[in-house]
């Protein structure tokens, strides 16, 4: 069964098609109340407003006490094309029989799950009540859209060189930690700072988070004083470094990431809705996360990304490809930050988890089962929004499924 829908500006009608089965844990995730959203204090911890507040996370006013940027839609968006019907994948994490998108989406808080190969939709599917029309929450799957906005400002020549000092572009951070490192060690994850991030709200990003609300994000950085191992050498996930590239982007291009991101990306990547992203009350994105768009324009960057940063459609080099691919491919990286290496499967570029293999295939990623894969070698992308139970999807088991279902869409196409 189906629902007619209008597919992005190519105004093709297509059908989604509908989950016929309820998706897991509505009740708990508040189907009866509506999927109401939270507030600035309660969105990210309380479960029965997960659906809700990751489905309308840019509307909720005053979250770190800041008010909400918006990225403008582009006048000439990226055509989607819809395939005649969906393909017959299978997959499996586990032994046992093969399973398919549907049982995927039995087993998975998924509230939006998108597939594109060569610029085509291969799927397109929603649960919860969800759908094109909803902006959904990156969570640190906007740290990537951090670094590209990096990447064109070393194209512009707005960045001298990555080896440059955080200070040099944003003089509030110096004299501290992190104004100290190099821009090339935040896109790293590698200040050395000791900063641990549970996501319990007992952790160091919690306390963090309280300065930033106070006082302001680059104030926060005061706060990290203590490194544990020298910048440079080793990767320690921290969402405040992504923050001080934020405020060294805006020092360096004199605009509000939205504003300098807004022309150069999403509207010159041609995004169909306009983007929201939450500011600290200083007006700095809070760049860690906290970027709102629908599945669709996730998926157009994700197209973007997986063409080198070319826009398929039109020609146009969107992104600066070297820095694109130095960003994404571990094997330019030392072995610090290579797979198995910074994580126990992942390895980790300028703010991009690369996959390991031989072949050049990376991730964005964010808690709660956010997640667009890429293979440019096969122009594939896979895009979730997600409701998981838990932050980290490796607790839920998530994270091995949607890594299996990847896998098996690749060697589809091709060797792993």
């Amino acid at each position: 069964m189906g629902t007619a829908l209008r597919l992005g500006v190519a105004g093709l009608i297509c059908c989604l098609p509908l989950a016929l089965a309820a998706a897991p844990d509505e009740l708990r995730l508040g189907r009866d109340q509506g999927y109401p959203a939270g507030n600035a204090s309660n969105w990210f911890f309380s479960e029965s407003l997960r659906v809700g507040s990751f489905s309308h996370q840019g509307e909720i006013a005053g979250v770190l006490n800041g008010r909400v940027h918006e990225l403008p839609a582009s006048n000439q968006p990226m055509p989607l094309r819809r395939a005649a019907q969906e393909p017959a994948l299978r997959w499996s994490s586990e032994p046992g029989p093969l399973l398919s998108i549907d049982d995927y989406l039995a087993r998975h808080r998924v509230m939006g799950l998108m597939i594109v190969k060569d610029g085509e939709v291969l799927v397109e599917r929603y649960q919860y009540e969800r759908g094109p029309q909803h902006r959904f929450v990156s969570h640190s799957m906007a740290k990537s859209i951090v670094s590209l906005g990096i990447g064109l400002a070393l194209r512009e020549g707005r960045l001298g060189t990555l080896d440059d000092k955080a200070e040099r572009y944003a003089p509030r951070l110096k004299g501290s930690l992190y104004g100290d490192t190099s821009l090339r060690n935040l896109l790293r994850m590698s200040s050395g700072a000791r900063f641990e991030e549970r996501y319990d709200g007992q952790d160091d990003l919690n306390r963090f988070a309280a300065i930033a609300a106070r006082d302001g994000l680059e104030k926060a950085a005061g706060a990290v004083t203590e490194r544990s191992a020298p910048q440079g050498t080793r990767f320690n996930y921290s969402s405040a470094e992504t923050t001080m590239l934020a405020a060294a982007l805006r020092g360096a291009s004199g605009q509000s990431l939205a504003d300098y991101l807004g022309p150069r990306l999403w509207q010159a990547m041609g995004a169909e809705q306009s983007a929201l992203w939450h500011t600290d009350l200083t007006g700095l994105e809070t760049a860690a996360g906290n970027f709102n768009a629908t599945l669709r324009d996730y998926a157009r960057l994700g197209v973007l990304l997986a063409n080198d940063g070319a826009r398929p459609d039109t020609g146009q080099q969107v992104l600066p490809r070297d820095y694109l691919i130095e960003a994404t491919d571990w094997h330019r990286h030392a072995m610090p930050f290579q797979p198995g290496k910074a994580s126990s499967y992942y390895g980790y570029g300028y703010q991009f988890w690369t996959f390991p293999g031989t072949r050049r295939r990376f991730a964005l990623m964010g808690v709660f089962g956010q997640l667009m894969y890429v293979d440019p070698a096969n122009k594939l992308v896979m895009v979730q929004a997600a409701a998981d139970a838990t932050p980290q999807a490796g607790a839920s088991g998530l994270a091995r499924d949607a890594d299996a279902l990847w896998r098996a869409l690749v060697t589809s196409y091709g060797p792993w």
